[in-house]
């Protein structure tokens, strides 16, 4: 079984910069900020057709493809049309790198991680992830989390695809990161599921079940209180965690008797330690 946070928390795409808010209506004459704000908005039809304007031009070219790219693996998402991801990997592989500022390198990099991820290259994906990993912090807080979240799905995809042997190396070094994410900041909440799911990845489920009632506990530091986090942990415990922990047990243990008495334990947990109201 492979992990991963939910989707809707997960695959987020990293919001473009731009000098708009979603409030402030970008200027008609201005293509580049108008495909900014329609991708930051989710609108990734009219981001691609405002974005090829800029592709027009000289002085707008490199970084409107790297709109056009990045809202084409968007709409990818949704359509799963291997069209869309084809027009997202040949417009990110049009972009002059050199002619971007540090912002704009950085969503390159993020872009082409995820067009690796979904053409199947986790591992690939992984390194690439892992080449903007130290200048994360410059995306923000938010930013960092998903992309921790996209780096340690792809080594989880990867892993999943390995015999059982060889899948440890991969989820220690999920481990090691995650670990040193968590000394610098205790709310990141990727780093939290990551923890008990790479120890369950591992085959360690003594450590992942401890992880996870860490994470439960940890969760009110991180931005939203837990909200994004809690849910993903639950369904992790619930549904692989706590069934393989009753299957390991020795005989004459029952598997669905065991089972039980684990997700009552964790029903009372969760309730100790359930969020205050703010």
């Amino acid at each position: 079984m492979s992990h991963s946070r939910s989707f809707a928390a997960a695959l987020l795409a990293l919001g473009l910069a731009s000098g708009v808010t979603a409030q402030t209506p970008a200027r008609p004459s201005d293509p580049l900020a108008e495909a900014r704000q329609l991708y930051n908005q989710g609108r990734y039809d009219a981001a691609m057709s405002a974005a090829d304007a800029g592709r027009a031009e000289w002085q707008t070219r490199h970084a409107a493809q790297l709109i056009y790219g990045r809202a084409a693996i968007e709409r990818f998402r949704q359509t799963a049309d291997a069209a869309d991801l084809a027009k997202g990997r040949d417009a990110l592989r049009a972009v002059d790198a050199s002619r971007l500022d540090g912002r704009d390198r950085l969503e390159l990099i993020v872009g082409l991680g995820q067009a690796l991820y979904f053409d199947g290259q986790f591992r690939v994906a992984a390194e690439v992830f892992t080449s903007v990993l130290d200048q994360a912090h410059t995306l923000g807080p938010a930013a960092r989390d998903q992309l921790l979240d996209w780096w340690a799905t792809s080594l989880d995809r990867f892993a999943q695809a390995r015999p059982a042997a060889d899948r440890a190396g991969v989820y220690d070094r999920i481990l090691a990161q995650m670990d040193a994410e968590l000394r610098r900041d205790a709310g990141a909440a990727s780093a939290s599921y990551w923890m008990a799911a790479a120890w369950r990845g591992k085959g360690d489920l003594e450590r992942a079940w401890d992880a996870a009632l860490a994470a439960w506990v940890r969760a009110q530091l991180t931005r939203d209180r837990g909200a994004g986090l809690r849910p993903d942990l639950d369904q992790l415990v619930r549904d692989a965690i706590i069934p393989d922990r009753a299957r390991r047990m020795p005989p004459p243990s029952d598997a669905d008797q065991a089972a039980t008495a684990m997700l009552a334990e964790w029903e009372l947990f969760k309730e100790k330690w359930a969020p205050s109201p703010p």
